[in-house]
């Protein structure tokens, strides 16, 4: 592998090793972001998204379902992209700072095991509706809702393939 590719592959961490990865980059007084999706058929809307995300602070963390919690959440027709291949895709990233899978219905767990200074989810989310809001929010953290980029989805981009 060389080194560009294995720069790429050293962001995508266990959960353990990600734990070790924010207490040092908290220890270095980095503001901590993180978010999570499932990532499935990366696009602009993503893109705008995690570089929105990445702007609240020094360090952007994401979650990512892995396949069977994405088929859980979206039927099994879905994902479209290999668990591996989408945290890979996002961990090419410039504004990505570390990838974690996580199998959980909710990011909850991952989330507690961070402890991230700010908690970033998409638009169609309210603070009552976001997960682990309310841990983030007990110990001082921030909530931040980014608005989506109109007109990109993952569902709508499937659903305009399958009328080719």
């Amino acid at each position: 592998m060389n080194q560009k590719a294995q720069w790429i592959s050293d962001k995508i961490v266990s959960r353990e090793a990600l734990l070790h990865k924010a207490n040092m980059w908290r220890h270095m007084g980095k503001r901590i972001v993180f978010t999570n999706g499932c990532f499935d058929i990366l696009h602009h809307g993503h893109l705008s998204y995690l570089a929105a995300a990445a702007s609240l602070g020094n360090i952007l963390i994401v979650g990512v379902n892995t396949d069977a919690s994405v088929r859980k959440l979206k039927g099994e027709e879905r994902p479209l992209t290999h668990e591996n291949d989408r945290a890979f895709q996002l961990a090419s990233m410039l504004v990505v700072d570390g990838v974690c899978l996580f199998n959980e219905d909710t990011p909850l767990d991952l989330i507690k095991t961070i402890r991230p200074d700010v908690l970033a989810k998409g638009g169609d989310y309210t603070i009552d509706t976001i997960v682990g809001a309310d841990f983030v929010q007990s110990y001082g953290g921030q909530i931040a809702i980014i608005p989506f980029v109109k007109g990109y989805s993952t569902t709508g981009i499937i659903e305009r393939i399958k009328t080719l």
